[in-house]
């Protein structure tokens, strides 16, 4: 019985093997190759500060991507912003081609790390893990993609194809909705997007992530002697919010895929709130019924009916005010959802087939209320997408940030005959 099931095994990595073309077969051969080569780059690029306000170090990760871009012959070139958003730009290259469909393959090249944090070095902690800032998100999905290309490259499989590669400079601090016209507007002359965010490891890819918006609600009301309160004063400003927020939880709290977080809230006489530095001063005493009450929150959805439905019934919420007090909230957009649609689970299909013709078993979809949201979000709406098709590992944003070096030459390989199947 064992020898049979080893039969049995050997065979179906026969099967599998034979589901490859020559060319693909020698694809592998060349990532495997330029494996040396392709982590001594990460671990120069991730050696290298690049938080979002550390425009010089965007630039210079920026830098060091174009040049091998450009050796694998693509037209590189810098998308700058204006001075007012404070962001370092954009890196895009392109080739022009007439085979397959048009990808549009999206990295950043900014880290939540800024400057002024300790340097966490690239460290290889054993022969699986390696950690640094940026390691996984995403300096290892931008890496993955050079690499990608460049085993295409070698074996001359990228001739006559279509391919934008766009790494933006501010994703993890978005400078707002002109840091993206340039990036929408080159992504909707592609058919195809395909983003390189933390992969969930070789079997799941994702095919929907949550949109972000913010949330402001101000609160009004009459003030006095505490000892008045309950009667001819009202209920008070904090009161007030207190009701809001509770029905908030209540009313739609249990609504899968959506959240809605107040992440500031203050309350008294007077409030004074600055927006550019996020802090906020507040003026009360236990014997006066505060007159002002302030909250700020973010609001997560997987679909744009289901942000508005979510804003209906906030607004609802508000305008049933307590006595003597009045409340108002407003809305502000972020970064749009992208919708799970049947065009990205097509994407997933076809990727799962070849996830299955190299060896590596299915690929399912992730599920979208786990993800947060990211720049592929802002193309969704045009063409048939997939993201989390990156590096591998665990703890982004955080110091304990790590990369999976087993699974990572897996993943280069499989994104290189991904782009392959789709650019015939």
């Amino acid at each position: 019985m064992k020898q049979l099931f080893i039969f049995l095994l050997l065979a179906g990595y026969g099967v599998s093997a034979q589901s490859l073309s020559k060319p693909e077969a020698g694809v592998i051969a060349t990532v495997k190759k330029q494996m040396p080569e392709t982590e001594a780059f990460l671990e120069k690029v991730v050696n290298i500060n690049s938080g979002t306000l550390n425009k010089e170090g965007v630039r210079t990760v920026g830098k060091l991507m174009a040049d091998e871009l450009d050796k694998l012959g693509f037209k590189t070139e810098w998308v700058t912003l204006p001075d007012s958003l404070n962001r370092a730009g954009h890196l895009v290259a392109t080739r022009q081609g007439k085979k397959g469909k048009k990808l549009f393959l999206i990295g950043h090249l900014d880290t939540v790390f800024e400057k002024s944090l300790p340097m966490e070095p690239f460290t290889r902690i054993n022969d699986s893990t390696a950690s640094g800032q940026g390691v996984n998100d995403m300096k290892g999905g931008d890496v993955l993609v050079i690499a990608a290309l460049k085993a295409l490259h070698t074996q001359k499989l990228l001739d006559d194809t279509s391919i934008t590669v766009y790494f933006t400079g501010d994703e993890e601090s978005g400078g707002g909705a002109a840091s993206r016209a340039d990036f929408i507007e080159r992504a909707r002359k592609c058919d195809i997007a395909l983003a390189f965010e933390t992969a969930q490891g070789l079997h799941s890819v994702t095919t929907g992530r949550r949109g972000a918006s913010g949330w402001t609600l101000n609160v009004k009301a009459r003030t006095g002697h505490s000892s008045r309160v309950f009667s001819e004063m009202g209920y008070g400003a904090i009161y007030e919010a207190v009701r809001i927020l509770n029905e908030f939880r209540r009313t739609l709290g249990q609504e899968q895929y959506l959240t809605f977080n107040p992440g500031l809230i203050v309350g008294g006489s007077e409030v004074h709130y600055d927006d550019k530095t996020a802090k906020a001063e507040t003026i009360g005493k236990t014997n006066i019924v505060a007159g002002t009450a302030l909250v700020q929150g973010d609001l997560r959805f997987l679909t744009e009916s289901q942000k508005e439905n979510a804003r209906a019934k906030m607004r609802e919420i508000v305008d049933k005010s307590l006595p003597q007090t009045k409340a108002t909230i407003s809305f502000s957009d972020g970064i749009p959802s992208m919708e799970p649609t049947a065009a990205n689970d097509d994407l997933r299909k076809q990727l799962d087939k070849l996830s299955r013709d190299m060896g590596l078993g299915p690929v399912s979809a992730f599920d979208p209320g786990a993800r947060g949201a990211g720049d592929v979000s802002f193309v969704a709406q045009y063409m048939p997408c997939l993201d989390g098709l990156g590096a591998s590992g665990k703890g982004a944003h955080s110091i304990e940030e790590t990369i999976n070096t087993k699974e990572f030459p897996a993943l280069i390989q499989r994104t290189a005959l991904f782009i392959y199947r789709l650019t015939r």
